[in-house]
């Protein structure tokens, strides 16, 4: 989940990404849900997996770039304000109980500005945004960890 517009937000698709290029499991789905996770929820639940993982850019008060397992009663104390349901209320309309949630502590949620595109040379419509360093870092080390293990 997340918006590539919005620099670190962008850490799940990007992880998804990365791992849509490995060679995974065949009953592996990954989705790229950005900021639209319950527009996915049908095709999740027809799916009916065994277990499903979630990764977003989360505030926790962490350090930018550390990441963790968020537990369901920690869904309230932490900040995600990128998608229009809320991830406490996502998760219970999944109606699974075997969900992951993997938070990682951004460093930046701006919005890419049209400056900012100039000076990448990149056109707003096919243009992914940036991931910091130690995002980019723990974002890498996440689709390692994931890889070995789907």
């Amino acid at each position: 989940m997340g918006n590539e517009l919005k620099y670190d937000d962008g850490v799940g698709p990007y992880i998804i990404s990365k791992l849509n290029n490995i060679n995974l499991k065949d009953n592996v789905l990954l989705i790229n849900a950005q900021t639209v996770p319950e527009n996915f929820t049908g095709k999740i639940r027809k799916e009916n997996p065994s277990n499903i993982i979630l990764i977003d850019a989360c505030l926790m008060g962490l350090s930018p770039g550390d990441y963790k397992i968020v537990n369901e009663e920690d869904f309230a104390n932490i900040g995600i304000s990128t998608h229009s349901m809320s991830l406490s209320y996502f998760v219970k309309f999944l109606d699974n109980d075997n969900i992951l949630f993997i938070g990682i502590e951004p460093k930046s949620l701006e919005l890419i500005d049209q400056d900012s595109l100039g000076v990448l040379d990149a056109d707003l419509m096919d243009f992914n945004g940036k991931l910091t360093e130690n995002i980019q870092k723990s974002a890498d080390e996440i689709i390692d960890l994931l890889g070995d293990l789907l």
